[in-house]
């Protein structure tokens, strides 16, 4: 077996003998779906349902989510889906959650697409407190940023009813870690 001389003899060692230091066993913080890859279109199923709306195609399916690794202390999770390129300047936030436990990994396929016990609904650009879907109008496709954040605060520690922008003066300072998935959607 070849070693390179760079790597210290005690990790060398602890890896022959099928261990690791706790700083490479846990592993990188991931968001994840089996819907859809990073970087994908967004299945159509997905995107909202607003009749009135002829951009509104879908039929308000929120995807399934799950995530893993998260650091160290993490007494809750944050969760936003955010329309980067939607209503300019100012962006189109699709769902805001929030007091997520850590117990709790992930979510079902159209589990937020209602009110849940899992998580606190914030406030959404379409005043909601769960999961809408895109309704992109005609033109290029918009970038739909989902977005897991790791924090320190209890669960309880949140109101209901917070916007996007409350949510951040309240993580600020208390946000560990964040991961996401970027994925595009336009109406085909």
């Amino acid at each position: 077996m070849l070693i390179r001389k760079s790597i210290p003899s005690a990790i060398v060692a602890l890896i022959a003998l099928g261990g690791a230091p706790a700083a490479y066993a846990q592993g990188v913080f991931t968001l994840s779906s089996p819907d859809f890859k990073d970087g994908e279109r967004l299945p159509t199923k997905f995107a909202g349902n607003n009749k009135s709306s002829p951009n509104c195609v879908g039929e308000n399916i929120s995807p399934a989510l799950s995530w893993a690794n998260p650091p160290e202390g993490t007494k809750s999770y944050a969760f936003l889906i955010f329309d980067i390129d939607g209503r300019p300047p100012g962006g189109v936030s699709h769902w805001v959650a929030y007091g997520i436990p850590p117990s709790v990994t992930g979510f079902a396929e159209g589990e937020v697409s209602k009110p849940s016990t899992k998580y606190v609904g914030g406030q959404s650009t379409m005043k909601l407190s769960t999961y809408f879907g895109p309704c992109t109008p005609p033109g290029p496709p918009h970038h739909y940023i989902f977005t897991l954040m790791a924090s320190d605060l209890e669960p309880n520690a949140f109101k209901e009813g917070l916007t996007r922008e409350q949510l951040f003066k309240e993580l600020d300072g208390h946000a560990k870690a964040a991961t996401s998935l970027v994925v595009t959607f336009s109406k085909q």
